[in-house]
């Protein structure tokens, strides 16, 4: 859980940096701003919960809009469900079919946090902030990312999860090298 956990403690830390004049600032997901990538992870934490757990009901409202209120408490109570149904028991080995495959509990875990943790970096490059996150746990989703993802998860933003990699900057860190490897522009 640890992963997980940090991840969402890596993404809080930027998220309670953002105003509200942020909100229409790009991102480096072409698709959103700072407002839709706010909804999106926010909202994706739950379905992670909903995915793992089998329990709908957990899902984020369609057309949920987390950025128009107090967005830090959305996300405080999304992580809330989110671990709840991971460290629920029976979830890690659980077997769980999503969109791009089965999975047990535990792989879906380190997706959850993945996600999470790079949208993190989206924030925090959109906006300015040092990208350099969680560097042990960077490095640890790169070398699962590495494995993970491949071809048939990449396409065009907003049609894929991932654009192709790219490659990052010579000396950059293990956040940045993990944004570049899932087709962020570093």
């Amino acid at each position: 859980m640890t992963e997980l956990s940090t991840a969402f403690d890596s993404t809080m830390a930027i998220l309670q940096k953002v105003g509200r004049d942020d909100l229409g600032t790009p991102t480096p997901c072409a698709s959103w701003d700072v407002r839709g990538l706010v909804n999106h992870f926010i909202g994706s934490a739950r379905w992670w919960a909903s995915m793992v757990s089998g329990d709908h009901g957990l899902e984020a409202p369609e057309g949920a809009d987390y950025a128009a209120g107090d967005f830090v408490a959305a996300y405080e109570e999304s992580i809330r469900v989110t671990l709840g149904a991971f460290t629920a028991e029976g979830a890690a080995d659980r077997m769980v079919s999503v969109p791009f495959g089965d999975f047990t509990g535990s792989a879906l875990r380190a997706f959850a946090a993945l996600d999470q943790f790079t949208h993190g970096w989206d924030l925090a490059r959109a906006l300015g902030y040092d990208t350099d996150l969680a560097p042990e746990l960077a490095s640890t989703l790169l070398a699962m990312a590495e494995v993970a993802v491949d071809d048939s998860l990449r396409g065009a933003d907003g049609e894929a999860p991932f654009e192709a990699a790219r490659q990052a900057p010579e000396g950059s860190c293990a956040a940045d090298r993990l944004a570049a490897y899932l087709g962020r522009q570093v």
